[in-house]
């Protein structure tokens, strides 16, 4: 199949989709290599960006996703009346920034770290759809562990996990030692 195909295909499914599609999704509905489909839809988004135009096409993880392009926000907005999102308070900030990092994340290991009850924001993540849940850890009480969502790579303009900043994580249950200070020079 020829890339033109191809991309006037990623385009159809992806604008009817309105969702992120899986590459190997795309790649088993065409009938052809992963790579093809990853090619395709780079060059189709390189296309639409270098013409300006009011739509893109954002890759997120192992997928693609039709998005409208944020110069286009206020129109967009504007004729859907939609509001803008709801900020997120301090401590929801806190909460998604510590399962971003450490996910899979329990609400116990969020309010380990924060030192204060978290209920409120795992709770309020859940509802803006930024994290979802990840199954339950095995341990007593089998508790609800938390991943992020596409959601959270998009409103944050992240393509994956790996562009989060690098942040020095917490050893939990072991006791953190401090360096020994350097001794100054000739003292022994």
């Amino acid at each position: 199949m020829e890339q033109t195909q191809i991309q006037r295909i990623l385009e159809a499914i992806l604008f009817a989709s309105g969702e992120r599609m899986e590459i190997s999704r795309l790649a088993s509905v065409l009938e052809v290599d992963e790579d093809e489909i990853e090619r395709a839809a780079d060059d189709l988004a390189n296309q639409l960006s270098f013409e300006r135009r009011g739509i893109r096409i954002i890759r997120l993880e192992r997928g693609y996703q039709m998005v409208s392009s944020g110069e286009m926000a206020d129109y967009v907005t504007k004729a859907l009346e939609t509001r803008k999102p709801p900020k997120l308070s301090s401590s929801q900030l806190e909460a998604l920034t510590i399962i971003a990092y450490y996910q899979p994340a329990t609400k116990a290991m969020v309010e380990q770290i924060r030192g204060v009850d978290s209920s409120y924001s795992v709770a309020a993540l859940l509802n803006k759809k930024l994290i979802e849940e990840a199954g339950r850890l095995n341990v007593p009480g089998r508790p609800i562990q938390y991943r992020t969502t596409p959601d959270f790579l998009r409103t944050f303009g992240l393509s994956s996990l790996e562009e989060l900043p690098p942040i020095e994580k917490i050893a939990f249950g072991e006791p953190v030692e401090a360096e020994e200070p350097a001794s100054p020079e000739g003292a022994e």
